[in-house]
C-alpha cells in the first residue's frame, strides 16, 4: 500500500471517529460533542488543504462550539439554581448524569435527579428541598443538552453546506 494512501484512509477514518464520537457527546453528557466535532471538521478541512473550508467557516465553527459548551454549562447551572440547589446537588447531579449513562437513556434521564437529590440530602437539606433540587437540575440539564444538539446540528449542517454547496 501507498504511504500516501494510508495517510489519507488515517486521516479520514480519525475524521470519522471524531465525528461519530462528537455527535454521541451531543446527547451524552461525559463527551464533549461539540469540541469532537470541531476537531473532526477541523481535520477534514486540513486533510482537503482548506480548498472547500477556510478560516472563515473554522472561525464560525469555533464560535458556535465555545457557545454550545457555554450554553450547556448555563443551562445546567441555571436549571440547578431556580431551584434552590446547591453547589452539592449540582455535583451530584453531574456525577448523576455520568453514572447514569452506564443505565443507557433512562439513566441519562435520572442520574441527574437522582444525583442531586443525593448531593442535597447529604447536604442535610429536607427530602421535598432535594426534590426540587434534582428536578431542576434534571430540567437544566436537559435544556443543555438540547442546546447542544441543536448547535451541532447547525455546526454539521454549515459544515456540509460549505463543503458541498460553495
Amino acid at each position: 500500500m501507498d504511504v500516501d494512501l494510508a495517510i489519507t484512509l488515517l486521516t479520514w477514518a480519525g475524521v470519522a471517529i471524531l465525528l461519530i464520537a462528537g455527535l454521541a457527546g451531543l446527547v451524552l453528557p461525559v463527551i464533549p460533542g461539540p469540541p469532537l466535532l470541531f476537531a473532526g471538521f477541523l481535520l477534514a478541512a486540513w486533510a482537503e488543504q482548506f480548498q472547500f473550508v477556510g478560516l472563515n467557516t473554522l472561525i464560525l465553527l469555533g464560535l458556535l462550539c465555545l457557545f454550545a459548551i457555554i450554553l450547556d454549562f448555563v443551562a445546567g447551572a441555571l436549571g440547578a439554581k431556580r431551584y434552590g440547589a446547591s453547589k452539592a446537588a449540582i455535583w451530584g447531579a453531574l456525577i448523576g448524569a455520568v453514572v447514569g449513562i452506564v443505565f443507557g437513556p433512562i439513566g441519562i434521564l435520572f442520574g441527574p435527579f437522582v444525583g442531586a437529590v443525593i448531593g442535597e440530602l447529604i447536604n442535610g437539606r429536607q427530602l421535598q428541598q432535594a426534590g426540587r433540587a434534582g428536578f431542576g437540575a434534571s430540567i437544566g440539564m436537559l435544556v443543555g443538552i438540547v442546546a447542544k444538539l441543536v448547535i451541532g446540528i447547525l455546526m454539521l449542517a454549515l459544515f456540509l453546506s460549505v463543503r458541498f454547496l460553495a
